[in-house]
């Protein structure tokens, strides 16, 4: 098996519902998996370069599981890929990082519906990966096709929507076992 690294960039673990669940199950299938929780290793949003870089380093396939946060990545998350995938390290002429495997991982608050040309945001989840899919090119990973949920909103949130949205985060988490486990290197 490959060796993997997955970043959350969920900005409160402690708050999440979804993301938080996608985490524990994969720890527990994966446990060779590295996880890199930035919200707790990083509560000041001083990230260590060296540590975040060696992790990328060591990994074959790496997983950024986020919650699409204004169609891309919360503010943490964007801090990270901004100081850690500088110049030189994953990308340039002493790039470090080509040929490894990048797959995103993420939920949304909005319903699958609300992604479509005809839906509320005019545009499918995929029309907002493009500069994903830019970084990956510039970084020479190879992009994976991303793997998402729809539908995990914080708002009106009661005892049968918690459930609801457990159950989402579990079958998230199974796919994405399931697709880890599939990927050789």
């Amino acid at each position: 098996m490959p060796n993997i690294l997955i970043v959350s960039g969920h900005p409160n673990l402690n708050h999440s519902i979804a993301n938080a669940t996608i985490l524990d199950e994969v720890a527990t299938a994966l446990p060779a998996a590295e996880i890199r929780r930035l919200d707790w290793l990083y509560p000041d949003g001083k990230i260590n370069l060296d540590e975040e870089q060696k992790s990328l380093l060591k990994a074959d396939v790496i997983v950024w599981q986020f919650p699409f946060s204004w169609y891309g990545l919360p503010g943490l998350m964007k801090q990270w890929l901004d100081e850690v995938f500088v110049h030189g390290f994953a990308h340039g002429s002493t790039a470090k990082l080509g040929g490894k495997k990048l797959l995103l991982s993420f939920t949304t608050g909005a319903p699958q519906a609300a992604y479509t040309p005809d839906g509320f945001f005019g545009h499918t989840v995929e029309d907002y990966l493009i500069p994903f899919a830019t970084t990956a090119r510039l970084c020479q990973l190879k992009m994976l096709p991303p793997l998402y949920t729809c539908g995990i909103s914080y708002a009106d949130r009661d005892d049968d929507k918690i459930a609801q949205q457990k159950t989402l985060a579990r079958e998230h988490a199974s796919r994405l076992i399931a697709l880890l486990n599939a990927i050789h290197e």
